[in-house]
């Protein structure tokens, strides 16, 4: 059974979504993938492993579906500015479906830590593909082309979602950094309130747990401005070591501002 906070994340997706006056196929397609319940059960467990088993945060519905918020505003900024897709460039595709690509990839880019930390990206992608297949073809029905093409998009986004891995489109590039985003120190309460022993993670949820807010809207030289609210300085190792990281070796890198402040010091700019 779904959260309060997941559904109140699915009625800002979808509502974003319809604002946008996008079509039926991304509505439709986004709509099977929040309502899967292979999906929803896969997303729940990933966050078991990460958070109970391994003492990470969190990797589970509610951070994928940030994650998808993120890619929604990030994606509509940069058609906003005159930014064409890798689909739309090879004329392969318009942006609806680089759109959808990228949400399905949100949506599914962590599920592989049912398996572990180590290579999830890598999981995520087999476990991800069955999935994909199946409501891609309620989708897009028997253009077997566009399926093709968007399954690979899709597949792309998630494999490369930790920058530690060469990605190519612009969509691939989207997601690294809006899964970055996603650092506010809500992402580490549950794991921070089970008040575990030392582990690897946990340099993660402590440092998220400095972060107030992450801002990302229209930005004054460059088409998305990311703005990082801190308490204190510990917060930095996610705007330094995650964030940052991700950003420089994204393809989204050239249309990006990030800044980030500490509470009560002066606003720094990275890029």
């Amino acid at each position: 059974m779904k959260s309060r906070k997941e559904q109140s994340l699915d009625s800002r997706l979808m509502g974003l979504l319809k604002s946008l006056q996008l079509s039926e196929k991304i509505i439709t397609g986004t709509k099977l993938l929040l309502e899967d319940e292979e999906i929803q059960a896969v997303q729940e467990y990933a966050n078991t492993v990460s958070i109970v088993r391994l003492g990470f945060n969190d990797h589970g519905p509610v951070h994928m579906r940030i994650v998808a918020l993120n890619v929604i505003i990030m994606a509509d900024l940069l058609r906003k500015a005159g930014i064409k897709t890798s689909l739309e460039n090879e004329e392969c595709g318009d942006f609806e479906d680089s759109l959808l690509a990228m949400i399905f990839a949100a949506m599914l880019h962590d599920i592989g830590m049912v398996i572990g930390r180590q290579d999830h990206e890598i999981h995520s992608g087999y476990l991800a593909y069955p999935l994909i297949d199946r409501i891609l073809f309620q989708v897009y029905q028997n253009n077997m082309k566009k399926r093709v093409i968007v399954r690979s998009l899709t597949l792309e986004g998630i494999k490369g979602h930790m920058g530690s891995r060469t990605i190519h489109s612009l969509e691939a590039g989207v997601i690294q950094v809006a899964d970055g985003c996603d650092m506010t120190k809500g992402r580490a309460r549950i794991s921070i309130a089970q008040g575990q022993s030392p582990r690897a993670g946990h340099i993660h949820q402590f440092s998220a747990n400095s972060i107030e807010e992450v801002r990302i809207n229209a930005g004054e030289e460059k088409p998305i401005r990311i703005d990082v609210h801190m308490s204190s300085e510990v917060g930095l190792f996610q705007v330094e070591e995650v964030l940052l990281a991700k950003i420089s070796a994204s393809t989204a890198k050239p249309f990006i501002e990030l800044y980030a402040q500490v509470e009560n010091s002066e606003l720094r700019r990275y890029l």
